[in-house]
């Protein structure tokens, strides 16, 4: 592409640069391209899902390939290498590739309910003890000694002496000899990915990943009460779907800034469930989503941080409500909703990514790929303000050349 032959260390920085003006609403030399996707690189690459979730080597070897094939201004460091971490904690939240699903199919998350509603007040008190006793060990098998786990707020003198029987238990000490192993694991598979985010760095890849957040009430949804909970609880628990929202807001957001920080970045990204259109009505989304989803938001920018917030699906009646953060600060990313559309509303207030169909990546061609990225890149990239993507990333199933036609998109027309 054009861009060969300059040292690579110019083009991280301009890689970079371009995207924080992009958020920061300026207009820059051309539209940026980010590359992100959850298996399109094994795909591309010839090596099975399974084999990029549990071979680290084989997986940076395939999102290498990828970059230096499509040359994008940034990417999402998803090697996704956890399968050994997640096969050894038992993990119950969801299936992955040749755990549940196919070794060439994706990981399916399992919507269920593992709060109910009766223990809303017992969370609330304590949620970390609730976590500990209740809660872990139903999310998978390493943690079920955890059950066992000593009550320490209520002990005091000798009681809290007596209390350590707990940890002679055979079941408690099974789990935390579990953990202690899947421990080392997690810390390998975090070390490889920061040794591929250098690499890569040393290539002129700047990383647009970083920290991750949710927003509460999708929290809530996703992992304690399961969506048919939580949408009941729209209307019989309303105050302690309330209280809750607000107190897993306030949990949330512990050790982010730290930890995005860490990587060094300034992107949270922030994938969003279950608020959009078709899943709520626009008077819940106001009470019971938004408010929520913009204190997270808010607080990471306070640290200067920037929320990439994926609004999955269709929000287009949405659109005139989030608008209210400061200007310049965060990255929507909408999968489905009409960018132009967006542009109008939001332009002058929030950086616009995507959103390049899945569909016409996996069925169109390259020329209709071509002409739909011209369409967004002069109409909603026309003085800044965007980032070109897929609409959800790109899909494991798109054609290479249209995912080529996507990147080298950029290049040939001005916005």
């Amino acid at each position: 592409m054009a861009e060969t032959g300059t040292a690579p260390s110019v083009l991280y920085e301009e890689r970079s640069q371009r995207l924080l003006d992009q958020v920061a609403l300026k207009e820059t030399d051309r539209t940026p391209f980010v590359f992100a996707t959850r298996f399109w690189a094994a795909k591309y690459a010839g090596i099975t899902f399974e084999e990029q979730m549990y071979d680290a080597e084989k997986s940076a070897a395939a999102l290498e390939k990828v970059l230096v094939l499509l040359e994008p201004d940034g990417y999402v460091p998803s090697l996704y290498i956890f399968g050994p971490t997640l096969s050894a904690l038992d993990y119950r939240l969801m299936q992955w590739p040749g755990h549940g699903t196919d070794r060439n199919a994706t990981f399916q998350y399992l919507d269920r309910e593992y709060m109910p509603a009766k223990d809303y007040d017992e969370y609330l008190f304590d949620p970390t003890g609730y976590c500990f006793r209740k809660y872990l060990p139903r999310v998978a098998g390493a943690f079920e000694g955890l059950a066992g786990m000593p009550d320490f707020p209520s002990l005091s003198e000798w009681r809290f002496v007596g209390a350590m029987r707990a940890f002679g238990r055979p079941e408690l000490r099974e789990s935390l000899r579990r953990l202690l192993e899947i421990g080392e694991r997690a810390e390998e598979a975090a070390q490889k990915s920061v040794a591929f985010v250098k690499r890569m760095a040393a290539l002129g890849f700047p990383s647009a990943g970083g920290g991750f957040c949710k927003a509460p009430y999708d929290h809530v949804s996703d992992f304690l009460r399961g969506s048919k909970g939580c949408m009941l609880d729209l209307f019989r628990n309303k105050d302690k779907l309330l209280e809750a929202i607000d107190k897993v807001g306030e949990l949330l957001l512990r050790g982010v800034v730290e930890e995005t920080r860490a990587g060094g970045t300034p992107y949270v990204f922030i994938p969003l469930h279950w608020g959009l259109d078709g899943f709520m009505s626009p008077q819940h989304f106001q009470t019971f989503y938004w408010p929520g989803l913009r204190k997270v938001m808010l607080r990471l920018i306070e640290h200067d941080l920037i929320p990439v917030v994926l609004w999955e699906g269709d929000c287009t009646s949405r659109l005139e409500l989030i608008g209210d953060i400061p200007r310049g600060k965060a990255v929507y990313w909408f999968e489905k909703t009409d960018l132009v559309r967006a542009k109008s509303v939001l332009g002058d207030t929030v950086c616009l990514r995507g959103n390049v169909p899945t569909s016409m990546l996996i069925a169109a061609s390259p020329d209709e790929v071509d002409e739909y990225c011209k369409m967004l890149i002069t109409k909603v990239g026309k003085g800044g303000g965007f980032i070109l993507d897929g609409a959800a990333s790109i899909p494991d199933e798109a054609r290479t050349e249209n995912v080529l036609a996507m990147a080298k998109s950029v290049r040939k027309y001005a916005s």
